[in-house]
């Protein structure tokens, strides 16, 4: 990021199937239903930040708290538009890992009391290695066409931040949701590479080396 940005002690927080959100990586989102644009004029009108939220398996919507995960990832507002019918198209940078801790509300969205999650990362020769090995992975993927987002790729221009490379590389290329959320979980980034790394062999039908 250009900045560094002081998270709130509480943010509103929108479930979703199937995204989610990574530090430094940006999320287009279109905000349609009403409670959705309730929490969108909550957030504009405050910090302009707000969580996304990894619905859990076999739920298609949520009727409470316990029907998202409680690790997830925080955003900013970075571009927001709205249209004549009331609904808007915005991108949300990702800004840290949280916790939810308790909710001050859940309807008609939830507003959650956030933790801050940092990352435990030790220089190492494996760390160092496995940096190496996901970067060479980026590059293959490149040749291939599949590419960071131009937006997302300005942040790369060195590529040498293993942390972040680790984030966008799961934001981007991984597909199972699930699998996402895993690394979204994993506070080391030692084993948050080694996670990637195996993912990315798995859904691209080669294993790892």
């Amino acid at each position: 990021m250009d900045e560094q940005i002081a998270l709130p002690s509480s943010a509103p927080v929108m479930p979703l199937s199937g995204a989610l959100l990574f530090p430094r990586a940006l999320l287009p989102i279109h905000i349609f239903e009403p409670r959705y644009r309730q929490m969108l004029d909550y957030a504009l009108k405050r910090d302009r930040i707000f969580s996304i939220a990894l619905l859990k398996p076999h739920r298609s919507d949520w009727r409470t708290t316990d029907d998202f995960f409680d690790i997830a990832g925080v955003g900013l507002i970075r571009a927001c538009v709205g249209q004549s019918d009331g609904t808007s198209n915005l991108i949300l940078q990702g800004l840290q890992r949280v916790r939810f801790a308790t909710f001050d509300q859940d309807q008609p969205f939830p507003i959650a009391r956030i933790e801050p999650i940092d990352s435990e990362y030790e220089v190492s020769p494996e760390a160092d290695a496995l940096g190496a090995k996901l970067l060479e992975l980026y590059h293959r993927f490149a040749e291939g066409g599949r590419k960071f987002p131009e937006t997302v790729d300005r942040y790369l221009s060195d590529l040498n931040d293993i942390e972040m490379l680790a984030d966008l590389m799961a934001a981007t290329f991984i597909n199972d949701p699930l699998r996402k959320q895993q690394a979204l979980e994993e506070v080391s980034v030692t084993q948050r590479l080694r996670l990637v790394i195996q993912y990315l062999h798995e859904e691209s039908g080669s294993a790892a080396a």
